[in-house]
């Protein structure tokens, strides 16, 4: 019992989208009551974008002025430290993620000066949609990457602008407000755990001279540059194709399929086929890099409420976070108004496309120093436009931005972009935010399963 026991603790169920039928609705139309809507046909195609996608990766409307700031500042894995928390609502910051910022409040901004000064390192915390809310007990560090300071003669103070890059987790262990305003932290940074090789024991190794390895595992790169690779037995067998990584299955308890689930190689290739559907394309300097760099990057753009997104950042191995980022790719179809008496679809997965290098998403702020999650979409429905169109500090250079919001319940959803040339390709998109979507199961069921447990 106890080894049916364990068996079972490693089988995954996943739940298969099944096909639904396309409704018909009016392309790029109006209805009587004013509400935008689009088609979300699943075998649409990704438009063609002519536009210059790392002009929204700059952040040009910070300024070309900003002084950059060289060196990286790395902390011990499970050490303590204090850092000065930066709460910020409908904000979960992943490690590898460029975060923008515009501060105003004199303690920020005084407490940025001497960061800048220091390590140029702060925590990124979630905090809650009211000001007086907790924050969450599980964080990110912030580096400092450039940053301009100016005074502002209509507020006569001083504001800061930056750009920052996550880069560790930490557990929050307690917190307690300065004087001057400033929220400390004491702080535990999280080491990220790689698993050992499961078939380590079990595989014989008098059979390596007939494995077949391809070409971009880390088994491969690992032999490659232990040199002599054109005169091994091992490059020679490449071709021959009599025996693989997971041959050692045959040696134990458990079938090749259960370690096939655990296998990271395995889990980036079927992430990427999932991304397929989200009308994204992975960067080549993504999949290059580790399998932990990867799956930060999966959750720095899957467009997840706060707390899935809580639960993937609380994970501590690659291969957890990979596994649970493929459940949720295969599971989640539409994006929904995140409002619980609403639930009103307004994005079809395959709907959403990228016009950033950075991916699915974006991070942006705005002149009053709001910080959104921008999750870009060619096609939505169930949305209203207010007031006109504006170029104003535009966070897609040549684009015009109208805000939208939803028309079941009238929250604010996000912005359309318009273009002002004709020849910008596409001519108009949707840059929704991430904290006014929700992620929904085919049946329009929600999912508690990942609801994070700290």
């Amino acid at each position: 019992m106890e080894d049916e026991r364990r068996i079972i603790s490693l089988v995954e169920y996943h739940m298969h989208d099944e096909d639904s039928e396309s409704s018909d609705r009016e392309d790029d139309g109006i209805s009587s009551e004013g509400e935008i809507m689009a088609k979300g046909d699943k075998k649409s195609k990704n438009p063609n974008v002519s536009y210059d996608t790392s002009l929204p990766a700059q952040h040009t409307y910070l300024g070309n002025d900003l002084e950059e700031l060289s060196g990286r500042t790395l902390l011990d894995d499970d050490s303590c430290q204090s850092l000065p928390l930066l709460p910020l609502p409908g904000i979960v910051l992943i490690p590898g993620q460029t975060l923008p910022l515009q501060l105003f409040e004199p303690s920020a901004v005084s407490m940025v000066k001497r960061i800048i000064e220091k390590d140029r390192t702060l925590g990124i915390v979630n905090q809650h949609q009211s000001p007086s809310a907790d924050v969450a007990c599980i964080g990110t560090t912030a580096e400092i990457r450039s940053y301009i300071e100016r005074a502002d003669e209509d507020i006569r103070l001083s504001t800061i602008r930056l750009k920052a890059e996550g880069r560790q987790r930490f557990q929050v262990i307690e917190t307690r407000r300065q004087i001057d305003g400033v929220l400390m932290g004491k702080v535990r940074i999280l080491p990220e755990i790689t698993l050992d090789d499961p078939g380590e024991g079990a595989r014989l190794h008098c059979l390596d001279r007939f494995r077949t390895l391809p070409l971009s595992t880390p088994e491969h790169m690992k032999v490659k540059e232990q040199g002599s690779i054109a005169d091994s037995t091992l490059f020679k067998s490449l071709v021959r194709g009599k025996y693989d990584k997971f041959d050692f299955a045959n040696y134990t308890r458990w079938p090749r399929w259960v370690y096939q689930q655990y296998d990271t190689h395995l889990l980036v290739q079927r992430i990427k086929q999932e991304l397929e559907k989200w009308n994204c394309s992975v960067p080549a300097d993504k999949v290059a890099k580790t399998p932990v760099d990867f799956s930060y990057w999966v959750a720095a753009n899957l467009p997840l409420d706060d707390y899935k997104r809580l639960f993937l950042l609380g994970l501590n191995s690659d291969i957890q976070r990979l596994r649970c980022e493929l459940s949720m790719l295969e599971r989640y179809t539409v994006l929904c108004c995140r409002i619980s008496s609403c639930n009103k679809d307004i994005i079809n997965r395959c709907d959403v496309f990228s016009m950033s290098l950075e991916g699915l998403q974006g991070t942006y702020v705005n002149p009053s120093g709001y910080v959104h999650e921008i999750v870009t979409s060619y096609k939505a429905c169930g949305l209203l436009l207010q007031n006109r169109s504006s170029t104003e500090q535009s966070w897609f250079p040549g684009y015009a931005w109208t805000i939208a919001s939803c028309s079941g319940c009238g929250s604010h959803m996000g912005w359309k972009f318009t273009a002002t040339k004709r020849k910008l390709q596409p001519q108009q998109f949707w840059g929704l935010c991430r904290a006014a979507l929700r992620p929904a199961l085919c049946s329009g069921r929600e999912d508690e399963q990942w609801k994070p447990s700290f």
